[in-house]
């Protein structure tokens, strides 16, 4: 944990990295080209999460000085229900480290050419190395590095993006003129993909539950000596989600404003949404030195800050939960620290593999495969209704000329 005595400025800094992947950075940029700006609205189900979080949870946590999240519940019910707990997470956090870990290398390899093993293998074994090797603090303070990575890269592109094609007032003129602008959908309909019902309250749920009970979350908040300082670390959190969420739905609205009437999608250029963004910093953007570079940092930022994280919450709960509760309960500290880095470099390694294993099996089969173990630990998500919305209106008017050139 840290020795209980980190700082509060990194400890916010990382908590904020933790769950902003590269999914995150990538995702919210094309959710803006392809659907709109509704989805922005997720910022005011942030000023509920965070008091809640920091009123509600925080002091229970900090009262009970516990390692792993999943003590409590123990403590509230029996055994049992601890273990049930830490195994449900740890399905569910080896899974997500595989997807971030795969998706935006996937996306990356088929438009800047960087092979989908280099991304892979680079971010899971770098990230692998030092949490093993420094634990908490080595996650923290990497993250602080790859936080500033993830802003200034987005910052970057958006602010380069639209100074290229006339600056941001084009850029919005041309969004609400073609329904990318909307934020207050009412709608009761279940089936929209975005409402202000899904997006405060729904999301509020959604966050609650990484925010206030998630084990890479609750380790950071105890890295902190006292629970205001913990406080303080996550009401700047606030602020700073928001911020990187603007930045990312500034980017995806450069990007339409740039593709508006030949959109890659329709010509093939790319093949899934996903690729927009890393198209369109190469495309536009390739010609200025660094810039590139400094996008590609940003992501892989965004990976590793996530996979460190997975990595070290689930080496914590292991020992925590299945060793010191069933197997060995009393061991030195220097053991249980040699047997945490241990732990951290065979689930590092472990997700590299579930990469392998989903590349193999294909899209239909993996997709099967994920949703029956995320439903197994979320009924809501069996649950969900079907998506039936449709894509906002592109154009084609200078596809022929873009693609003759």
């Amino acid at each position: 944990m840290g020795s209980r005595n980190l700082r509060v400025a990194p400890v916010a800094l990382s908590i904020l990295a933790s769950f902003m992947s590269a999914i995150t950075l990538l995702g919210t940029a094309t959710e803006m080209y392809v659907y709109g700006t509704q989805y922005l609205l997720i910022i005011l189900s942030y000023c509920f999460v965070i008091p809640a979080t920091a009123y509600l949870y925080m002091p229970i946590f900090y009262k009970l000085q516990v390692t792993s999240a999943y003590e409590y519940l123990e403590l509230r019910f029996n055994h049992i229900i601890r273990t049930i707990g830490c195994l449900t997470f740890s399905v569910q956090m080896l899974i997500y480290m595989a997807i971030v870990l795969y998706a935006p290398a996937l996306a990356l390899s088929q438009v800047t050419g960087i092979s989908v093993w280099t991304s892979v293998l680079s971010i899971g074994i770098v990230c692998t190395f030092y949490t093993s090797v420094g634990g908490i603090k080595a996650v923290v303070w990497t993250d602080v590095f790859q936080i500033f990575l993830m802003f200034s890269s987005m910052l970057l592109v958006a602010i380069k993006g639209a100074y290229s094609i006339g600056g941001f007032g084009y850029v919005f003129d041309l969004a609400s003129k073609n329904q990318r602008v909307e934020f207050f959908n009412f709608n009761p309909d279940p089936t929209d993909r975005h409402t202000v019902w899904g997006l405060i309250i729904g999301c509020y749920f959604t966050w609650m539950s990484i925010y206030a009970v998630s084990q890479a979350m609750v380790q950071r908040y105890l890295t902190l000596p006292n629970l205001r300082g913990a406080r303080r670390a996550i009401w700047f959190n606030l602020p700073g989600l928001s911020f990187l969420l603007i930045i990312c739905a500034l980017a995806g609205l450069v990007m339409y404003a740039k593709y508006y009437d030949c959109d890659p999608l329709l010509t093939k250029k790319v093949t899934s949404s996903d690729q927009l963004l890393p198209l369109y910093v190469m495309d536009i953007l390739g010609l200025y030195p660094g810039i590139p570079g400094l996008f590609v940092s940003g992501i892989f930022s965004g990976a590793l800050s996530t996979v460190s994280s997975g990595v070290n919450s689930l080496a914590a709960v292991t020992l925590e939960d299945v060793i010191k509760r069933h197997i060995k309960s009393d061991m030195s500290d220097r053991f249980a620290t040699n047997l945490t880095k241990g732990l951290a470099m065979s689930y590092g390694f472990i997700a590299i593999i579930l990469v392998i294993i989903a590349q193999k099996l294909g899209k239909r089969t993996a997709g099967s495969v994920v949703y029956f173990l995320e439903s197994s630990e979320d009924p809501f998500w069996a649950s969900s209704p079907l998506e039936y919305s449709s894509l906002l209106p592109t154009a084609l008017v200078q596809a022929s000329a873009s693609l003759a050139r």
